[in-house]
């Protein structure tokens, strides 16, 4: 979930912080087979996740558990943000935190409005998301959903633009459906369970919890690369990793170390089973009272392939995400598209590591 809304006062955005206790990592090495790593000399980073339990932001979580932050030599504190909150990518944006862990679109946001914000490594290539409908709203396309009620995380967010985007590619206006906020998790099942949505934009794992409810069937597929390119005509490259330029200008080091965690994560996630990582995060995200841990690795397995390999912006992706703002309305006419994201941390960091990209990489036209 990436809102767009105005930046809240201090006083009201409040950065939860995820400690390692928290999330069961007191006792995660710096890496496999050596001793914890000694973090009093290491800077640290603050960087706050647009619902850091889902699976779509599996990969920031995973590298804390995983010991890699610390094994390239920084401190990562995260945290996640908050239904009625601030937004991840506007807490960064004020200064509240030094990272966001958000969708790619909100850099081209950003520079529409003349806030200059960078997109340092590109973690998917689809957003992760489906369309879940009742079986009695006989949706199966985005033509289906005129006259329909669709809840989203919240109005403005990622989910919500993503829907008049697919809309428009039906040949609908945002004015042929109704949009409703519903949230995520029990609020989104709550939203189809009592009829007041047809259908939600959602991701795992609260997909899984409909299904295994019998509440929704998926209707349009956004979970992986191949369902973007059915759906859209090209991937839509959504989870990344956001600064303010100036801030990457100023702190190139801690840049450098978070994206070589994250190439990493990265890297590790394509070579081991959903069951393998599900095993990794902590228990409370992947068991709860909305799905058990076999239908989250069930999901996880399926939509597996929505995550990139080597942390490559690919070739064709920021297009599409230009294109989607412009159907939304935002002027991007003064935004070029290789001032969005920066491919040499990522680059850098599979040298470091000694791993082959495999994603074709996006050029300066995108």
């Amino acid at each position: 979930m990436m809102m767009k809304r105005p930046v809240l006062a201090a006083a009201t955005a409040g950065v939860v912080a995820l400690s390692l206790a928290a999330c069961g990592n007191s006792s995660t090495p710096a890496a496999s087979g050596s001793a914890a790593a000694d973090t009093s000399s290491m800077p640290t980073v603050k960087m706050m996740v647009g619902g850091i339990d889902k699976q779509i932001y599996l990969p920031y979580q995973l590298a804390q558990q995983l010991g890699y932050y610390e094994k390239y030599g920084v401190k990562m504190e995260l945290s996640t943000e908050q239904q009625g909150g601030v937004g991840a990518e506007e807490a960064m944006a004020s200064g509240q935190v030094d990272m966001a862990g958000a969708w790619y679109i909100h850099t081209v946001d950003f520079q529409a409005k003349g806030k200059n914000v960078t997109n340092l490594i590109q973690l998917s290539g689809a957003p992760g998301e489906r369309i879940m409908c009742s079986p009695n709203a006989n949706v199966h396309s985005g033509a289906d959903l005129k006259g329909k009620t669709v809840g989203v995380t919240d109005l403005g967010s990622g989910t919500d633009e993503l829907t008049q985007f697919i809309a428009s590619k039906a040949g609908l206006s945002k004015n042929d459906y109704h949009t409703i906020a519903v949230g995520a998790g029990a609020t989104a099942i709550a939203a189809i369970q009592r009829g007041s949505a047809d259908c939600v934009m959602t991701t795992q794992p609260t997909v899984g919890a409909l299904e295994s409810k019998n509440l929704a069937v998926p209707a349009i597929d956004l979970a992986s690369a191949d369902g973007a390119k059915s759906a859209l005509g090209s991937t839509l490259p959504s989870a990344g990793l956001l600064a303010q330029t100036a801030w990457v200008n100023s702190h190139q080091d801690e840049v450098q170390k978070v994206v070589d965690a994250l190439v990493d994560t990265m890297h590790w996630i394509s070579t081991h089973s959903a069951q393998e990582i599900a095993d990794k995060l902590p228990p409370a995200f992947v068991q709860n009272s909305t799905i058990s841990k076999d239908d989250y690795v069930k999901a996880l397995d399926q939509d597996k392939g929505q995550f990139l390999p080597d942390g490559i912006m690919p070739a064709g992706g920021p297009k599409t995400v230009f294109d989607e703002e412009k159907t939304i309305g935002v002027d991007t006419s003064k935004v070029n598209i290789a001032d969005t994201f920066d491919q040499k941390y990522a680059q850098a960091a599979l040298k470091l590591e000694g791993y082959a990209a495999t994603t074709t990489p996006a050029g300066a036209d995108g």
